[in-house]
Parts: C-alpha cells; sequence; structure tokens
C-alpha cells in the first residue's frame, strides 16, 4: 500500500491510463480486423487511412510501439494492393 500522497496520485493516474490505452488498443485491433475481413478494394482503401492514423495514434502514445504500428500498417496496405477491383 501507498505511504505517500504522491506515489497514491501515481497509482490513480497509472490505473486510469492503464484503462484508457487498453480500451483505445482494443479499438484499434478491431478496426484493423474489420478492415482485413473486407472484400472490397474501394470501402478497403477509404477504410485504411482512419485505422492508420488509430495505429499511428497509439504508437505516439507509446500504447504500441512504433515499429508494431509501422508493420500493421505495412501488412495492411499489402492486403489492399492484393483486393480485386
Amino acid at each position: 500500500m501507498a505511504n505517500h500522497k504522491s506515489s497514491e496520485k501515481r497509482i490513480r493516474q497509472t490505473e486510469a491510463r492503464r484503462l484508457r490505452n487498453r480500451y483505445y488498443a482494443k479499438t484499434a485491433r478491431n478496426a484493423v480486423r474489420n478492415l482485413r475481413k473486407m472484400t472490397n478494394k474501394a470501402e478497403a482503401e477509404a477504410k485504411y487511412p482512419e485505422v492508420e492514423a488509430m495505429l499511428d495514434r497509439l504508437a505516439s502514445k507509446n500504447a504500441i510501439s512504433k515499429n508494431k504500428a509501422a508493420n500493421l500498417k505495412s501488412k495492411l496496405a499489402k492486403f489492399i494492393a492484393k483486393l480485386a477491383a
């Protein structure tokens, strides 16, 4: 148990950040999953910038690493390029 006021505050902040990061990471994972399910190239191309922005936002806030965001974006771009028009 925390003995200092500052450490109690730090615990509260950490918990709030953890929950926020978890929510945004889960939302981004679902967006990636939904994009991978798409079969229409036009729809996928329209949705891609939105998903890309989500991943960049997570990486900038260190919820996921920059490399993971880059790898996901690259794989999604390749997936969209392979889709039949």
